[in-house]
């Protein structure tokens, strides 16, 4: 039914234009587009050239009247800054659209393609496009002229320090702010002894990685200023910017004597505790009781207390046999077993200790562990002496031992590498010196390969120069540890001088 009923036709009405005659859809003004625009030019005052001033060490675009922005060629960012700089004159219209124009990179030369509308005649509405030509005028910015009249001239410093007797920290540190880019605005980086320094040009910056460290590390800092330069007239000072920041002396792995108040504080916890992992919170593990507990860093530094015995302290011990006497326990990831020990030193088979440890999910006989000497140290902690009646264990098991297996692939390279900061070295101790780095630097290295919670938050990359051998014996990789490929990054290279700057160690 619907089929027959009579439809009229709608047909579309046109007039004549005003000025030229020719049949158009009718508007408000009675003129067609071309007419329209002959007689209006909504882009007539907005500007077609504007310079701009560019920074070429950096690479950055002056944004009135003292404000740099860093934006890379046809970019998001530079186009709002170009967009931005017509503020002024798009007031007068209504932007549509903005796109960039290709241009020779160096002919210092930016031009962006504008669409704007504007209500012409009558209330209608002309759409219209130009070209805007940017010039860019080379001119440094203020952190630039400063580094290229004295290179080594800053503002404000980080005094990184640890007052303990290795590097171990600052190695993880180091790959940390690799990882986060924490120390981009850095214009020097210099080794010290017991620390880094760190020399950035603003003190913006050197707030904002001391806020970094204080997130990644128990830290506590502490701020100065000195007077350089002071102008009476425009009554402006100039000042150089001091940081000092002591990171907690507490490592992992170190076994502590708590203080009375902090054990009662934590829950009657040790006294004697292993520390297991150091953020910005420290992890303290009793490993008699298997009870875990954390110290923030205000609790730290409130009682400030130091470690009985550090890691350079450990002792190898043979293990002889083992006793589980609890099941399994799984504290913040990590698994621990209850078990009772027998074992000796490595050095003197003379003597064997009967002992508790909390490795019993690792340990067999045979097998090697390192521990601390409690029954041959001679350790004089003030904290210790507190507890009268305290008996102490003969030996604390802390981690098991692969030196033994690690002979067999001494001198080999390592699928994987580590980035590294580019750092002034402090040549001034000598060749001993540069040794003892190295060792500590290979040490870190193992614990990166034994601990995969260690390196969670880390960048491995994969070893181009590494080639696996073809005759590889079966007892090689016998319960070594390593890292697993799935964990290494590719390593990005753009270009061959990038390559050759990029340091890395193995």
């Amino acid at each position: 039914m619907a089929s027959d009923m009579f439809v009229v036709p709608q047909t579309r009405g046109t007039v004549l234009c005003c000025k030229c005659g020719i049949s158009m859809a009718p508007n408000p003004a009675n003129m067609c587009v071309t007419c329209l625009r002959s007689e209006v030019d909504i882009t007539e005052g907005l500007r077609k050239h504007v310079t701009i001033m560019h920074c070429p060490d950096c690479d950055s675009y002056l944004q009135p009247p003292r404000t740099w922005i860093k934006a890379q060629l046809e970019s998001k960012e530079l186009l709002t800054f170009c967009v931005k700089r017509l503020e002024t004159d798009l007031k007068k219209v209504r932007l549509v659209n903005a796109e960039f124009i290709w241009t020779e990179p160096h002919s210092k030369r930016i031009k962006v393609k504008l669409k704007v509308q504007k209500e012409v005649l009558n209330g209608a509405i002309l759409e219209q496009s130009y070209v805007v030509e940017y010039v860019q005028q080379d001119n440094m910015c203020d952190s630039c002229t400063r580094y290229q009249a004295n290179p080594d001239q800053w503002v404000a410093s980080v005094q990184l320090r640890q007052r303990v007797s290795h590097r171990r920290t600052f190695f993880y540190l180091e790959q940390l702010i690799l990882k986060h880019d924490a120390a981009a605005h850095a214009i020097k980086i210099k080794q010290m002894d017991q620390g880094i320094d760190f020399f950035f040009s603003n003190r913006s910056h050197a707030v904002k990685f001391v806020e970094f460290l204080g997130k990644v590390a128990p830290t506590k800092s502490r701020h100065d200023k000195q007077l350089v330069s002071h102008d009476p007239k425009s009554n402006s000072y100039n000042y150089k910017y001091t940081f000092s920041v002591e990171i907690s002396p507490i490592c992992r792995e170190d076994l502590i004597c708590l203080p009375p108040k902090v054990a009662t504080s934590l829950g009657n916890l040790g006294p004697l505790v292993i520390c297991t992992k150091v953020t910005n919170n420290i992890t303290l593990l009793d490993p008699f009781t298997l009870r875990q507990c954390f110290l923030d860093t205000d609790q730290y530094w409130r009682h400030s207390f130091k470690s009985l015995l550090g890691s350079r302290q450990l002792v190898e011990y043979d293990v002889f046999n083992i006793e589980v006497v609890s099941p399994e326990y799984n504290l913040g990831g990590s698994k621990y077993v209850m078990a009772d020990a027998e074992v000796a030193r490595v050095s003197d088979y003379g003597k064997l200790f009967y002992i508790r440890t909390h490795l019993g999910h690792i340990l067999k006989p045979g097998d090697r562990a390192l521990g601390y000497d409690l029954y041959g140290a001679n350790s004089n902690d003030i904290e210790l002496d507190k507890y009268r009646g305290l008996v102490l264990p003969e030996a604390i098991l802390i981690k098991k031992s692969y030196e033994e297996k690690r002979q067999k692939k001494r001198g080999k390279p390592r699928p994987w590498k580590l980035k590294s900061l580019d750092m002034e070295l402090d040549e001034s101790k000598g060749r001993a010196n540069e040794q003892k780095l190295d060792t500590e630097y290979e040490e870190f290295l193992r614990d990166l390969e034994e601990n995969p919670e260690l390196r969670f938050n880390l960048s491995l990359y994969r070893n181009k120069d590494y080639q696996p051998s073809e005759m590889v014996s079966v007892s090689d990789g016998d319960d070594l540890p390593s890292v697993p490929l799935e964990e290494l990054l590719a390593d990005l290279e753009l270009s061959e001088q990038e390559d050759g700057e990029d340091s890395m160690r193995e």
